[in-house]
């Protein structure tokens, strides 16, 4: 297999870096009007560009790579307007090496629920139980008749967020669905929803509905908690270029698009910083997992205002940022400044790193 190699020699492997526009005083210029590439299929040809072409602060470059480095990080890649900028593997990692996606593999099932959705089998404003019957928790059947595809899509179902295992003893009632936003599991019914409706395997679907489609080289593991997505980092970047595009992926449009722009757009006002399990930076406040704490101010401060992401524990990260045409992977271990299941103080720190090598 031949993968592009880098225009910047690292010793471990190397990152880095993109060019968006930022918040406030860090506004940069709207990226030129360019085609978006897209990598074929059948294939492991990938066009590239070069952070000098770009303009990129090379030093700067050289400051991100160490951070990410010592943050434990196994691969990184950006995408500029869908060609590779930089693409690095460390620490054991290669480019046929998976990685496991953690909760940013809950945009995957956000992609395969519209599809659905498409496809007709599903409606996200009918109740849950239309599909997979009742007693699904431990409510009253009032209080389950209230919780909507929706309220899974955008966690407010008012089901308490604290146990691990879904299972109908732990589905137990906290608040009406769509009065208070928890960050929880009980999203993996969405999976379980569209194997009823479809009548076809989850992972069949994602893979003939949208994996194939773009090429993608996956598989979920079915973990004692919840499935977990595993694939290479061109696979997720894949995704991510897919994402930034809407749903469409070289001259086809494999998801509504109305429905891509509805999912990462604020899914309620609680936390306007969360669309359909999509991260939403630049809002006017935001919530964590694991606390009803409502704090002022955008998700990422130092990220661009119209960033949105999928975040994953131990820091998994696709962040796009439609205005500049890019798209940021990020795999590995937890970084030694991760604190939180998705959202984490790294997100800042590398906002702020990367900032300077595109400015």
């Amino acid at each position: 297999m031949k993968y592009a190699k880098l225009f910047i020699p690292f010793i471990l492997g190397t990152f880095l870096t993109i060019s968006c526009e930022t918040n406030d005083d860090n506004l940069l210029p709207p990226a030129e009007e360019t085609s978006v590439y897209f990598p074929p299929i059948d294939s492991d040809e990938w066009q590239t560009t070069s952070p000098q072409d770009l303009e990129w602060n090379l030093t700067e470059l050289e400051n991100l790579k160490q951070f990410l480095i010592e943050e434990n990080s196994k691969s990184f890649m950006v995408l500029h307007n869908g060609k590779i900028v930089v693409e690095e593997y460390f620490n054991g990692h290669s480019p046929s090496s998976t990685w496991r996606w953690n909760s940013a593999g809950k945009t995957l099932v956000t992609a395969i629920t519209g599809i659905a959705q498409q496809n007709g089998f599903i409606d996200i404003n009918n109740k849950v139980s239309d599909y997979i019957g009742q007693n699904w928790t431990s409510t009253t059947p009032e209080q389950e008749a209230l919780i909507t595809v929706k309220s899974l899509l955008s966690m407010t179902s008012g089901l308490d967020d604290v146990p691990q295992l879904v299972i109908p003893s732990n589905l137990t009632y906290i608040a009406d669905a769509g009065t208070r936003w928890a960050y929880g599991n009980v999203f993996q019914r969405l999976m379980n929803i569209i194997e009823t409706a479809s009548g076809i395997e989850f992972e069949n679907y994602f893979n003939t509905r949208l994996a194939d489609k773009i090429g993608m080289d996956g598989f979920w593991n079915n973990g004692i908690i919840y499935r977990i997505y595993h694939s290479n980092t061109r696979s997720m970047a894949r995704f991510g270029l897919w994402a930034s595009q809407n749903g469409h992926w070289d001259g086809e449009q494999i998801h509504e698009e109305d429905f891509f722009v509805e999912s990462q757009t604020s899914s309620q006002n609680i936390n306007p910083s969360y669309g359909y399990l999509w991260w939403l930076n630049g809002k006017s406040q935001h919530m964590l997992p694991a606390t009803q704490t409502i704090f002022p101010g955008a998700l990422v401060p130092n990220a661009p205002a119209d960033m949105v992401a999928a975040m994953g524990k131990d820091e998994q990260r696709i962040y796009i940022v439609p205005s500049q045409q890019l798209v940021i992977i990020r795999n590995g271990e937890a970084t030694t400044s991760g604190d939180n299941f998705a959202l984490s103080s790294f997100d800042n720190l590398f906002w702020e790193k990367f900032n300077a090598v595109i400015n």
